[in-house]
């Protein structure tokens, strides 16, 4: 079991809770979550997690426009794409918005977790 804290973002209740469900079976510790972008910019200023998972699609604004935002926030911030297929030039700009990268719906577990042990990797834990 890691400390590692995951914020969780999306519109979906039920997308939230099969997310947090797989992140904790992974042994990171959810530690919030978002169905809005402005309600994302507001928890993560409070919660300061590891790692963000961010949906694209959100109901007042893209994942795409919070990444940028939690982004201006704080410049080390991790934070990867849920995204749903069809959705291919959303997940290029947000990852020029400077998410750290992606994982297709329906997310599988595996998947979930060989993304974020690169991101962790690659980017190293945003916050000690």
């Amino acid at each position: 079991m890691n400390s590692r804290t995951v914020f969780v973002v999306d519109d979906s209740l039920i997308t939230v809770r099969k997310l947090a469900q797989m992140l904790e079976d992974l042994g990171y510790k959810v530690v919030g979550f978002a169905q809005t972008g402005n309600d994302a910019l507001a928890k993560y200023k409070e919660l300061r997690p590891d790692l963000v998972t961010m949906d694209i699609t959100l109901p007042d604004m893209s994942g795409i426009d919070v990444v940028r935002r939690i982004l201006d926030q704080d410049s080390k911030a991790l934070i990867i794409m849920i995204t749903s297929h069809g959705q291919e030039k959303m997940v290029v700009d947000s990852i020029e918005a400077g998410a750290k990268g992606y994982v297709m719906k329906p997310v599988k577990s595996e998947i979930l977790k060989e993304t974020i042990e690169k991101v962790f990797t690659t980017y190293g834990v945003s916050h000690d």
